[in-house]
Order: structure tokens, then C-alpha cells, then sequence
């Protein structure tokens, strides 16, 4: 299995102009050559370039602008090409699929902060002690970076990513590994149940909180957004200002990360088997259509924009999809099973007579059955309720 490492790491002034120069040279050459694929298609016959066209470019490239070019690692800059590549690809799926293509953009220098080399080995060396205070990496055209390894990388280790955020420098490894030993068996099963007012319901009647980090953190972003529209663009106090804004979407970010990766692990820890319901997060969050008035063809009619907007922030700010990935891939380590089952009628279908009806749910929290009379909470009736899908699900698999 492929598994992921993230560490800091502290490279010197010099070392950090370096990095910022080597990010800047290869957001030139993607913007580069995506140019070169929209003058293509344009102005030669509609004609297509592909990624290994750009790529045998490259050598000329490099011997054309040494300075810029030919000072970084070569498989670096296929790897960039291979990005924007990736881009056009998922840009004529979604056109084929119906979705909104969004055509690949340019980008600035400070929307490109990612650098691959492909290979360890290969214009970058990750080079470390378990527990060593002086490990360091290696990248071309930099030099060695020391490196924050707060835990040992076990496997071998495929690829190395340099990545900026704000002021910060990561390193990103991916390392090739055994499967590692699962956990002891538990004999527990559970469904859970995503919402707002509880981040999730278990089928055992749990309830996790809602911590709510993006909404606890709004104020603080309204003042440091506000003082940035008071910033002269181009001055260094406008540069202060975005950078304050930036840290506090990180700090939002990173706690909405360290909640999932907990509560998706005393998950895992606690039970064999996980049943969750197949969310469609894109689809719920999206805008709602504007509704024309017939009668005066320049206004339009109430259409709970407003509470939808909410809603869909509050869908965001709980980060569903981030904890469900977290989840799976905690699960498959750990040697347990996670499904997915079809969220229709969980929180409307009676678990004592099997009665559907949306009068069943009477509130937000109160399920009452308009036909046997059950009561209970409604988010632990739809966790029950995603726990035998998921049951029956696994059943028909093995049969």
C-alpha cells in the first residue's frame, strides 16, 4: 500500500529563494504550454497536443533558458507537464459527462505551490535517520533542506513533493509499504448518520459534537478581511494582511482535519464493521437556481437562497468528505470494512414496522411513526436504519 508523509521543513533565506524561484519557473512552463495547446487548438485546425509533444520539448526548452529552465530537475518538469496534462483530462470528462467543464486556467505565481519529482533519486534525495534531528532533503538547484521529521517513514519511499503554504515549507513523501498487521477484532458493528447539528449519530444512540471550526473562526475573518479592502494593492501592508487571512483559513483547516482523523479513529478502533451513508456532498451544496417571475420579466420570485446558502456553509464548514476519506482509508489499514449505502428514506423509514413517510419526522431530532407509534431520536433511527442497508449490502456481496 501507498501511504503519505507530510513534514515541515526549514530551508534558509537562500534555500527559500531558491524554492520560490524553482515554483515560479514551473508555473512559467505550465502556463507555457497549456498556451501552446490553446494556440493549437485555435489557429492549427483545431489540432490537439499532447502530453508527450510537450514533453519532447523539454531538452530544447532547457538548453533555450538555461537560467530558468535548465537549472531544475528535468523529471520535475515532466511531472508539471504531466499536471496539466491530467487537467485537460478531466476537463473533456466532465464535458462528456455534461458536467461544467471549467476549461484549465493559468496560473499566477501564488496559486502554484507544488513541485513532484517522480523518483527519490532523481533531482531530489530524502535522506533521514528515524528520530534525527539532522534529517535532511535533498533538491536540485536548492541543496539540503533540513527537514522536522517528527515520526520515522517506513517503506520505500516513491515520490517527493515540495509544497508552500503561506509563509511555510512541507515536504511531501509517498512510500510503498506492506500491509500492515489489522487491528484485533471487536465483533462490534455501527452505522452512522452525517448532520449539522451533530458532526455524526451513531446507531448505538452517540452523538459527536459539531465543533464547528469555520463558524467560530467567522468573525476574526470578517475583521482581517475587512482591513484587507483598506489595503493599497501592491504595498507590504496589503501583503501582511493577506498573509493573516491565509494563517486563519489554515488553522480552520488543519482543526477540521485533526477532528476527522480522531473521531475516524475511535471509530475504527471500536468496530469491524462501518456502514455510512453514500453522500453526493457536490450535489448538496449546490446554489439554488434563480426562479423568473412571469408576471414582471426583470424580477424574480422567493426562492430560499438565503437559507440554502446557509445550509450549504454549514455542510462545509462540517467537512463530510474530508472525515468519509479519512475513514476509508483508516479502515483499510486497519483491516476493517467500511460501506456505503443509499441515504433515501434512512431518516423517514420506521427500524420497528418499516413504515416510509415523511410525517415520521416530525422535527429536526423527534421521529414519531404516524404508524406503529414509535418514538426516538431521528439521527439515531437513520444510523440504525444505515446500519441494516449496510448489513443486508455486505450479505448479498459474500452470497
Amino acid at each position: 500500500m501507498i501511504r503519505a508523509y507530510t513534514f515541515l521543513i526549514r530551508p534558509t533565506v537562500g534555500q527559500a529563494a531558491a524554492l520560490s524561484a524553482m515554483l515560479a519557473d514551473h508555473c512559467s512552463l505550465y502556463n507555457g504550454a497549456l498556451q501552446e495547446r490553446r494556440d493549437a487548438y485555435r489557429h492549427t485546425s483545431k489540432t490537439s497536443i499532447k502530453y508527450g509533444m510537450q514533453s519532447a520539448q523539454l531538452k530544447d526548452i532547457r538548453a533555450f533558458d538555461p537560467e530558468r529552465q535548465g537549472r531544475w530537475s528535468f523529471s520535475s518538469q515532466q511531472a508539471t507537464l504531466r499536471r496539466l496534462d491530467k487537467a485537460f483530462a478531466a476537463f473533456f470528462r466532465r464535458v462528456k459527462s455534461g458536467e461544467t467543464p471549467g476549461y484549465p486556467r493559468f496560473r499566477g505565481v501564488n496559486w502554484f505551490d507544488t513541485v513532484e519529482f517522480p523518483k527519490d533519486g532523481d533531482g531530489c534525495r530524502w535522506d533521514s535517520t528515524p528520530h534525527d534531528p539532522q534529517t535532511r532533503v535533498r533538491f536540485q538547484g536548492v541543496g539540503h533542506v533540513k527537514v522536522k521529521q517528527h515520526r520515522p517513514v517506513a517503506g520505500k519511499v516513491k515520490t517527493v513533493s515540495v509544497k508552500r503554504e503561506g509563509r511555510r515549507w512541507y515536504v511531501v513523501l509517498t512510500a510503498e509499504q506492506a500491509q500492515p498487521d489489522p487491528l484485533p477484532a471487536t465483533a462490534a458493528v455501527v452505522g452512522i448518520d452525517m448532520g449539522i447539528a451533530s458532526f455524526l449519530t451513531t446507531s448505538d444512540g452517540e452523538h459527536v459534537t459539531n465543533p464547528r471550526h469555520g463558524r467560530n473562526a467567522a468573525a476574526k475573518l470578517e475583521t482581517a478581511q475587512k482591513a484587507l479592502s483598506r489595503c493599497k494593492r501592491g504595498s507590504k501592508r496589503r501583503r501582511k494582511a493577506v498573509q493573516k487571512i491565509a494563517d486563519l483559513h489554515r488553522k480552520v483547516r488543519r482543526q477540521r482535519l485533526d477532528h476527522a482523523h480522531k473521531t475516524a479513529l475511535d471509530l475504527v478502533r471500536e468496530h469491524d464493521f462501518i456502514a455510512h451513508e453514500d453522500l453526493k456532498i457536490r450535489n448538496m451544496v449546490k446554489t439554488v437556481a434563480p426562479k423568473p417571475d412571469l408576471e414582471q420579466p426583470d424580477r424574480f420570485l422567493p426562492n430560499g437562497a438565503s437559507a440554502k446558502t446557509g445550509l450549504n456553509r454549514s455542510i462545509s464548514d462540517a467537512g463530510w468528505g474530508v472525515f468519509l476519506t479519512i475513514l476509508h482509508a483508516k479502515a483499510e489499514s486497519a483491516g476493517r470494512e467500511v460501506i456505503a449505502v443509499d441515504p433515501r428514506n434512512t431518516s423517514r423509514t420506521c427500524p420497528e414496522c418499516g413504515h416510509i413517510s415523511a410525517e415520521n419526522r416530525s422535527t429536526q431530532e423527534k421521529f414519531h411513526c404516524t404508524g406503529c407509534g414509535h418514538r426516538a431520536h431521528a439521527d439515531v433511527v437513520a444510523a440504525t436504519n444505515v446500519l441494516r442497508a449496510g448489513l443486508a449490502r455486505r450479505q448479498a456481496q459474500s452470497a
